[in-house]
């Protein structure tokens, strides 16, 4: 059972050492992050800190500026002044090793990873729907070494801890007038020669359409515990398929290099894949967050300050980025619950018979509605929602459930297709989770700890958002959105740490058994009494906004010889460089 946060902070930093008979003490260990150093790009807003990586050899740290399209180079041998000595042009690269013929072909990249001397960095193409690439280059030099075609959009990439074969997620996302959706897939790279000069690789492309409607695996999809949208053969007029409608969004590989754990964020479900078989083992559901029980408070409208509350609402876990630890001879998979809704599939279906057969909500202005608030509806569609809440069907007044943004298509599928709601279902869980990665149970999720602490440090300005400072703002869209997530090991305990995109800032739990965490420390860097406005001559000292990537650096591989934590955060367009220290608590 999860601690609660009171209680959680007084057994993580506060443990007393415990007297036995013969008067002979124990100690237990805590840790603190402290900023050490921050690298700004001077971008801000632009995506200029996305994902982040670490080389030990060379002492660099790899950012990914998808603003330039481009990867930052640091030399990070001093945490406490890294510094950009280079970036890697992957357009110009690829144009001179005529894999392109112009650099409009090419745009963001979106991932970076390093292993073995080895850079992978997935990168989308110039029209998001076409074929992007894994780019290789060697670490030594930075030279080029090649590209491996794959689907639209690879959107993650990541090597397997034996260093044998490259995992990219490819999110294959649809163009924005919906006239293009390509299908989701996984890319397999196996690295069948790398002797330091010359690289060879064999790629095995991954894909769903076993689990499309009428194929063979359909009835494998554990459908009451993820977002299937309501694709059929005939609807949207065949433009989504359960293929083309899944997009894997980020991976992670057990310790032993067997099997790799892919989220599928809009479906609320991760991808199993089989590294030997080169197939999809199963699919795992992740269920829905009932936020009527106590631990599970939630703020649900940004018009009320803090007013955390339990209410009929389910939320859709969606998790974004996800990793892995080992425990007792089991893998566990943890997640960062951000959400996401699928608005941009219907912005452009203006027939309302083809928005309606999938069983979304077609509204007077010729709108395909999924992403759904009470406050924009409620007097023109017929449903009631069993709230106890007395006005505006049930969803209550501006300091209720009025202007909760939630999945119409997935509460009426729930509910039975009626006009009478139980529950509402909602985007992200507004916290973290740990599953058994062979059975798929969810054996923790922080409740509402993250909106609790932020809420008791911030007052009124907490679920903040990330490009402005407008307190309460995101209450009533997925809260503090978690986003990113990191697992490491200090002194024999194994911790997890957590961004918040939105309200910014990093929580930190001990995570050494995955099925009984406790809280450990919340730390931000964000100056809250300013507005994000990069035309300041002290803008950076407003500390960052909206993390996006996290790398843990074990002591034995970092330059300063502790544990560090690098993040980077996409809004601020920054780096940081947190030292983890370890605290001893005696009596």
């Amino acid at each position: 059972m999860k601690l609660k946060p009171i209680l959680a902070v007084i057994l993580a930093t506060s443990l007393v050492a415990c007297t036995n008979e013969s008067d002979e003490t124990t100690t237990e260990t805590s840790i603190s992050l402290t900023e050490q150093a921050r690298y700004t790009s001077g971008i801000f807003d632009a995506s200029a800190a996305e994902i982040v990586t670490f080389d030990s050899d060379s002492q660099q740290t790899f950012v990914v500026n998808a603003d330039s399209g481009q990867i930052d180079i640091l030399d990070s041998s001093s945490i406490t002044a890294p510094t950009l000595t280079t970036s890697l042009n992957i357009a110009a690269d690829l144009q001179t090793a005529t894999v392109i013929t112009s650099s409009s072909e090419v745009g963001a990249a979106n991932s970076v990873a390093v292993s073995n001397g080895l850079i992978a960095i997935a990168v989308e193409a110039g029209t998001k729907t076409d074929d992007g690439w894994i780019v290789f280059y060697k670490v030594a030099d930075l030279s080029y070494l090649t590209a491996i075609q794959v689907g639209a959009l690879p959107d993650m990439v990541t090597f397997t801890p034996d260093g044998t074969q490259v995992i990219a997620a490819i999110e294959g996302e649809p163009n924005d007038d919906y006239s293009i959706d390509p299908e989701g897939e996984i890319a397999l790279l196996d690295i069948t020669s790398w002797d330091g000069t010359t690289l060879t690789t064999a790629l095995t492309e991954i894909g769903f359409s076993d689990f499309n409607v009428g194929s063979g695996r359909n009835g494998d999809l554990p459908s009451t515990k993820m977002v299937l949208d309501g694709y059929s053969a005939s609807a949207l007029d065949n433009k989504a398929t359960i293929a083309e409608s899944f997009e894997p969004e980020y991976v992670t590989v057990n310790a032993d290099s067997t099997k790799a754990y892919v989220t599928l964020q809009e479906n609320n479900a991760i991808a199993v894949v089989d590294l030997a078989t080169k197939a999809i083992d199963k699919i795992i559901g992740l269920g829905f967050k009932d936020h009527s029980l106590t631990e599970n408070k939630m703020d649900a409208s940004q018009k009320d300050g803090v007013n955390l509350k339990n209410w009929p609402v389910m939320g859709m876990y969606m998790p974004d980025s996800i990793t892995s630890m080992e425990y007792n001879g089991k893998t566990y998979l943890l997640t960062a619950n951000e959400g996401d809704d699928r608005q941009d599939w219907l912005d452009n279906v203006t027939d309302q018979t083809s928005c309606e057969a999938a069983g979304y909500y077609f509204d007077s202005s010729d709108n395909c509605i999924d992403a759904f608030t009470a406050k924009d509806y409620y007097n023109s569609f017929n449903v009631t929602l069993n709230s106890g809440l007395a006005t505006n069907g049930g969803f209550g007044e501006d300091d209720e459930l009025r202007r909760l943004k939630f999945s119409y298509h997935t509460t009426a599928a729930m509910n039975g297709n009626g006009t009478f709601f139980n529950n509402i279902y909602a985007y992200g869980g507004r916290s973290f989770s740990i599953y058994d990665a062979e059975t798929g149970e969810q054996v923790f999720d922080s409740g509402d700890d993250f909106e609790t602490l932020t809420s008791e440090k911030y007052g009124d300005s907490f679920n903040n958002d990330n490009a402005e400072n407008t307190g309460d703002d995101r209450s009533d869209n997925k809260g503090p959105e978690p986003e990113a997530i990191a697992v490491g090991e200090v002194n024999g305990k194994t911790y997890a740490f957590i961004g918040l995109e939105r309200m910014g800032g990093i929580m930190v739990y001990d995570v050494s058994n995955p099925e009984s965490p406790n809280f450990v420390e919340y730390v931000s860097n964000r100056d809250i009494t300013k507005q994000p406005d990069p035309s300041l001559a002290d803008f950076d000292a407003n500390g960052d906004y909206g993390p996006e990537g996290f790398k843990f650096v074990s002591a034995d591989h970092s330059p300063s010889g502790k544990p560090l934590l690098i993040v980077g955060s996409e809004v601020s367009g920054s780096t940081t460089f947190y030292e983890i220290t370890t605290t001893t608590v005696t009596p």
